[in-house]
């Protein structure tokens, strides 16, 4: 039997509907035969975007893309992307797999998978290999309505009109790939370059330093200290793997052993530490909390499958990552006075994806569906809940049964959203929120062992059901909590 309480009358910050957000990167087949077909692809497109795809992207309310890296992004040059896609320059990914690049994709593509999915973008500059000029002159070409050489040259290529483009980010991973900077040189750099990121007519570009990699916090230290006043955010990166933080000994993604499901939950809810410690170095600067902290990359990192390129990431997902996922969100939910924006990396066919595809075929994971149970969180106050429950892991690893998170919407819904950790304790979960007594109760659960995951030749191994054998008496909503599952409780 385990206990879990809701307490209505303590509401904490808003949830910031971005910190639903994923990421999307010129990287394997992320955008090339994920995202990205083409118009004259024989699988079904609108604009060359996947029909299928963005469609459920749509249903998970992806709120906010984040793009064209990652590492690519700091050897992106943006003129490379626009005009007809036959003069478009070519170029070798250098960062992933040695491919061809043909920037048939950039800005305008882009822009166009954004309003088809009906998110936010959030564009990635150049500071590593570009210049100031070259960074301003994005800004300008995206989104000023005017005259200027760079409206003119949008114009020509087809787009009269500005797009509204909020985040901006000003590099990324200097510390590694986008230059192995030390933080005092890319502090002052951002200084330097946010200066000429300019906000064109009533288009307010939200500034994005470059933050820490994982427990790197001299890094936010330096930044904030230097650039904090400068910056609306800071970044943090942190990927989990199941054996340690060495990038040669990661662990596969399927046909893994119990001990390596205990240690990646385990490395995934270091995320919660991460998150205080950073919040408490960037308050020390910025008292008020002006400045957001932006987790734009997560989620888990794995072996490739075999026989794929290394050089494209490509993973497969089981009911493990699920759990990470719903661990992770939970954890944004309860910091969300100070999470203002998150970015899954990434969103197609590369790490912890939400969708995979191969050729027509596209197939959900089980990640997809947590995010499609945690949706309601999106935009809704946080409220304070206590969960109790027993220890579960092995002989290395002891960790709380179930991890959870509430809120309550526009509407005055309750959300609950439960992660059950054990790999063979179904739970009996009694669940407490004054003033919902009589609510009416919806349940959806996500379960299975912890290596389940969905094949192109069964792609519904996994996916959420709908549960109706819960029990509501005396005010106590009593709901069976499967082994290794992911529970989404409504109250209305």
């Amino acid at each position: 039997m385990a206990f879990l309480e809701v307490n209505p009358a303590r509401k904490g910050a808003k949830i910031n509907r971005n910190i639903y957000g994923h990421f999307s990167e010129h990287l394997g087949r992320c955008i090339y035969n994920g995202l990205f077909v083409g118009e004259n692809s024989p699988i079904p497109n609108v604009n060359g975007m996947r029909k299928d795809v963005v469609e459920a992207l749509r249903q998970i309310r992806v709120p906010v893309l984040r793009w064209p890296g990652g590492c690519f992004a700091d050897e992106y040059h943006w003129k490379d992307g626009i005009g007809p896609k036959e003069g478009r320059k070519r170029m070798v990914n250098t960062h992933w797999g040695g491919v061809v690049e043909d920037n048939s994709f950039g800005t305008h593509e882009f822009m166009e998978l954004c309003r088809q999915i009906g998110c936010e973008p959030y564009v990635n500059g150049n500071v590593g290999s570009g210049t100031v000029q070259e960074m301003s002159e994005w800004v300008e070409y995206m989104t000023f309505d005017g005259v200027s050489p760079m409206a003119e040259l949008r114009k020509q290529n087809g787009r009269e009109e500005p797009w509204k483009l909020t985040y901006f980010g000003v590099g990324n991973e200097n510390w590694g790939c986008g230059g192995n900077m030390r933080p005092e040189y890319y502090a002052d750099l951002f200084r330097r370059y946010a200066t000429y990121v300019r906000n064109y007519g009533d288009n307010k570009v939200f500034k994005i330093a470059c933050g820490p990699n994982v427990d790197d916090y001299e890094w936010t230290d330096k930044v904030m200290e230097i650039a904090g006043k400068y910056a609306d955010a800071i970044s943090l990166h942190y990927y989990t793997r199941p054996r340690s933080l060495a990038w040669d000994d990661k662990g596969p993604a399927t046909g893994f052993e119990e001990k390596e499901y205990w240690t990646t939950l385990r490395n995934a809810l270091w995320m919660n530490e991460l998150v205080e410690n950073h919040l408490s170095i960037m308050r020390r600067h910025d008292p008020e909390g002006r400045v957001g902290l932006i987790v734009d990359e997560w989620g888990t990192w794995y072996d490739v499958e075999p026989g794929t390129n290394p050089g494209f990431l490509y993973q497969q997902n089981t009911m493990r990552d699920a759990l990470v996922a719903a661990i992770t969100l939970n954890i944004f939910n309860r910091h969300a006075d100070g999470v203002i924006m998150a970015n899954l990396a990434q969103i197609v066919n590369v790490l912890q994806s939400v969708i995979l595809t191969e050729g027509e075929k596209m197939l959900l994971t089980p990640t997809y569906h947590v995010f499609d149970l945690y949706k309601e969180h999106q935009d809704a106050t946080l409220l304070d809940s206590y969960v109790e429950s027993h220890p579960v892991g092995d002989d290395q690893v002891q960790l709380s049964s179930l991890h959870q998170s509430a809120s309550m919407d526009a509407e005055g819904r309750v959300h609950i959203t439960v992660a059950n950790l054990s790999l063979s304790g179904e739970e009996t979960l009694t669940v407490r929120v004054p003033g919902k007594e009589n609510a009416k109760a919806s349940v959806r659960v996500l379960s299975g062992s912890m290596d389940a995951h969905n094949t192109f030749e069964a792609p519904e191994t996994v996916k959420p059901v709908s549960v109706t054998d819960f029990r509501q008496e005396n005010g106590v909503l009593t709901v069976r909590v499967p082994a290794c599952s992911v529970t989404a409780i409504t109250l209305e």
